[in-house]
């Protein structure tokens, strides 16, 4: 078998297909599938010039260490990561329509995938997060991103501190979010350049990170719990942005 990342799950492979199929190195789908959609990908593999593999589910299994896999593994030559000067260049390309998320210390797998499906579906121009102490691209993200992670700009950045300054620099809003402050994110604008930045599943932003934002808002809310999981909370907040900017 070629050596490279393994991709599992229709949203993954479907996603790989649709928008990085020369990077598929190998491509297994369930022998006596019943599943439409797996049929429908294999087709499309072989059109575009792919020869997928037929393997019973429990070769599939073993191969995923029996992870939900729904009848489709591949590996897959992941793309190199992207530079922090290619995040300044969007940046300065999309100008008044800047709209990134900024995650400080996400690590759950689960809610990375789910924060970027929420920031692929919001129009979001890149999603930002640190080097270390922090979830990346992983299988696992790609799954439960369902495919999204293949369709936004992501950008694993040494010094987040730093690229918060230079963005801006470049006249870009940050605009935190956190549970102890009296603004209610709701009443701020949201228009213009702007970066929704969201702290860790147990500590939040970390300090300098917080210091950076000109903005720290929290989501009003009526029930009893304390706090939303990080992923719904972005979700919520990337909403709102994207209503007050004119929706789609």
């Amino acid at each position: 078998m070629s050596a490279g990342e393994l991709l599992f799950g229709i949203h993954s492979i479907e996603a790989a297909l649709t928008h990085d199929p020369k990077n598929i190195l190998e491509l297994y789908f369930e022998s006596d599938s019943q599943n439409a959609r797996i049929k429908e990908l294999s087709e499309r593999a072989r059109d575009l010039g792919l020869k997928p593999h037929s393997r019973p589910r429990e070769a599939l299994d073993r191969m995923t260490g029996g992870a939900r896999h729904q009848g489709a593994v591949a590996r897959y030559k992941a793309p190199p990561p992207r530079s922090e000067s290619e995040l300044y260049e969007l940046v300065d390309k999309q100008e008044k329509d800047t709209f990134l998320l900024v995650l400080d210390g996400v690590t759950d797998p689960h809610n990375l995938g789910a924060c970027l499906r929420s920031a692929e579906a919001a129009g979001v121009t890149a999603v930002v997060v640190p080097k270390d102490k922090a979830a990346g691209i992983t299988p696992t993200v790609r799954r439960a991103s369902s495919g999204a992670a293949d369709r936004i700009a992501f950008f694993a950045v040494t010094n987040l501190a730093r690229t918060l300054k230079a963005l801006k620099d470049r006249g870009v809003w940050l605009v935190g979010l956190a549970g102890d402050v009296e603004q209610d994110f709701y009443k701020l604008d949201l228009k213009g350049p702007l970066a929704i930045v969201v702290g860790s599943e147990g500590e939040g932003m970390r300090r300098l990170t917080r210091e950076s934002c000109d903005f720290v808002a929290h989501i009003p809310m009526r029930g009893s719990v304390e706090s939303l999981n990080v992923s719904v909370a972005t979700g919520v907040a990337l909403f709102e942005a994207l209503r007050q900017r004119g929706g789609a």
